[in-house]
């Protein structure tokens, strides 16, 4: 058995390692309450440590579904708070999401702008797709700029970098000039290489199974929009 009380530089290596070996179940109890004590303290010495606050660059990524809903999430956590939130939508705007129907009960909090005119093979002219997509983000470096608002959501910008609409270095240009304790939320798949290099937190979703690649199932209302 390896000793009870370790002391090692990593925080990340020791408590995985204590996870680890609180899952054997050769330990007596008096070993797993050890083990358990000395995580609290390495997690306890953590947040001793860490910044209070910072804001943030957060980036959600990837094929699988649940970007954008897990951004809903922080924004609906930031409207719980009493923070005032921006949301810009660069790719969705013809679809009228149900989302921006829940959040009008949060008008004095909350400002929407669905400036997207739906997927681009709906639209099929690229001149009008970047056209709106460059308005989107004038839009969203007013929020970015502004210090009254708290969390700003660039849904699907990442789409819009991904077909060349915007150029990466504008956006981190335009993500240097916010607040240092404002929030700002990037999705949509394909993020560039230079956004995840520059985000504080960064997300991949994984597709495994999806309904409508798998079984032909369409678009659902309160899963999909």
């Amino acid at each position: 058995m390896t000793n009870d009380t370790p002391q090692e530089s990593n925080p990340d290596q020791e408590i995985g390692r204590l996870i680890d070996q609180v899952m054997s179940s050769s330990l007596t109890d008096e070993q797993y309450r050890k083990k358990m004590q000395r995580r609290k303290e390495v997690q306890d010495q953590r947040i001793a440590q860490a910044v209070p606050e910072k804001g943030l660059i957060i980036v959600n990524t990837g094929n699988g579904k649940g970007k954008t809903t897990a951004a809903l999430g922080m924004v609906l956590r930031s409207l719980g708070h009493g923070y005032k939130v921006a949301i810009v939508q660069f790719i969705k705007g013809s679809w009228e999401p149900s989302e921006k129907r829940v959040f009008s009960y949060w008008e004095d909090q909350l400002e929407f702008h669905a400036m997207g005119e739906g997927f681009t093979w709906e639209t099929q002219d690229r001149d009008r797709d970047l056209d709106k997509a460059s308005a989107a983000w004038e839009k969203s470096l007013e929020y970015i700029r502004n210090p009254d608002f708290h969390l700003v959501l660039l849904d699907e910008i990442n789409i819009a970098l991904k077909m060349s609409y915007l150029e990466v270095e504008d956006v981190l240009a335009g993500l240097a000039q916010k607040p240092a304790n404002k929030h700002v939320i990037l999705t949509g798949r394909g993020a560039p290489a230079a956004l995840i290099e520059r985000a504080d937190l960064v997300t991949e979703m994984t597709l495994v199974k999806h309904p409508f690649r798998d079984q032909g199932v369409k678009a659902q209302p309160g899963i999909e929009y």
